[in-house]
């Protein structure tokens, strides 16, 4: 199982990514997909997840900025990031629990600065 994350940069608050998860080695379709990150100092944190049948669960710190989705053809989870705030610089990460085992890909870097 690979997981790539994608699409992380330097953005100016109140500005917008929208983050890509390539998944590979899996059947794509029929799994919870989830965002994580952990900012400099601080612990991994959950952000998001989106389960098979497209129901979505978010933390609290990012509900209404933040929006997870899916598309299975491309096995791709993506997250796109509103409203962005400096507290939200972090690394983002995404996740798969595949056979009682998690996989992580390499994250992507966010940083949020004027």
């Amino acid at each position: 199982v690979q997981l790539q994350a994608s699409g992380g940069g330097l953005v100016q608050p109140g500005g917008s990514l929208r983050l890509s998860c390539a998944v590979a080695g899996l059947n794509f379709r029929l799994y919870t997909l989830e965002w994580y990150r952990q900012a400099p100092g601080l612990q991994r944190e959950f952000v998001a997840h989106i389960t098979s049948d497209h129901s979505t669960n978010y933390a609290d710190s990012v509900k209404g900025r933040f929006t997870i989705s899916r598309d299975n053809v491309k096995r791709t989870v993506f997250l796109q990031i509103d409203s962005l705030k400096p507290e939200d610089t972090a690394v983002y990460y995404c996740k798969v629990m595949y056979r009682d085992r998690n996989y992580w890909g390499r994250g992507t870097l966010v940083t949020v600065s004027s």
